[in-house]
């Protein structure tokens, strides 16, 4: 037997975890976006690799300068660009990867990336942020809590909250109405500033 509800949590206030945002202050308790990740590993390769090329170009450009032949990768690219058609498989081969590779980067550059961390309320210039295993633990040992469950597992994502639970004793729907409101408590205590919504699910235990 399995009874299912979904309910929407407020807003509440609460306190984990802290860390700055570049962003522009908002007032206590506003609104707030995610976090930005600083995407280290992409910046560094690409720095890298336009490091590396530039440094090919400018010591070909001074060998020439100097009355040196040009590098030998340097001749071929030369004879390929000016032999080869545009529609030419290799060229749209080419093209379509730096495409590929420039949406990539376009995309890393415009979205904020952490999804795992649910930004909280903000007080003044400081944010926190709750990493969503931490939210799940929290509310899975908030759900233990309840009366005739015997097991849950909690499913934190960024605008729901899932939880299923297993009851072997009390009514299904007497449990999942206690469940329903433990995690609502749970969610509004988090202190989020997006209060996710919540899906319960309990059923009996599977017979053997």
């Amino acid at each position: 037997m399995e009874k299912t509800s979904g309910t929407g949590a407020g807003t509440g206030a609460g306190a984990a975890g802290a860390g700055r945002d570049a962003a522009a202050p908002e007032p206590d308790g506003g609104r707030a976006g995610r976090f930005w990740s600083t995407r280290r590993a992409p910046a560094i390769v690409v720095a890298l690799v336009l490091l590396g090329a530039a440094g090919l170009f400018l010591y070909d450009v001074a060998a020439v300068r100097a009355d040196r032949p040009a590098m030998r990768w340097r001749r071929w690219l030369a004879d390929q660009l000016a032999t080869r058609h545009l529609e030419h498989g290799w060229v749209i081969a080419g093209a379509a990867i730096a495409v590929v590779l420039g949406l990539w980067l376009l995309v890393l550059a415009l979205t904020p990336g952490l999804r795992g961390s649910l930004p909280m309320r903000r007080s003044g210039d400081v944010r926190a942020g709750l990493d969503r295993p931490a939210a799940a633990l929290v509310l899975r040992d908030r759900a233990m809590e309840v009366a005739g469950v015997q097991s849950v597992r909690v499913d934190v994502k960024r605008r729901r909250v899932k939880a299923r639970a297993q009851s072997h004793f009390r009514d299904v729907e007497a449990v999942r109405g206690d469940l329903d409101a433990a995690l609502s408590d749970g969610i509004r205590e988090l202190g989020l500033v997006r209060q996710p919504g919540l899906s319960v699910h309990v059923r009996r235990p599977s017979k053997r």
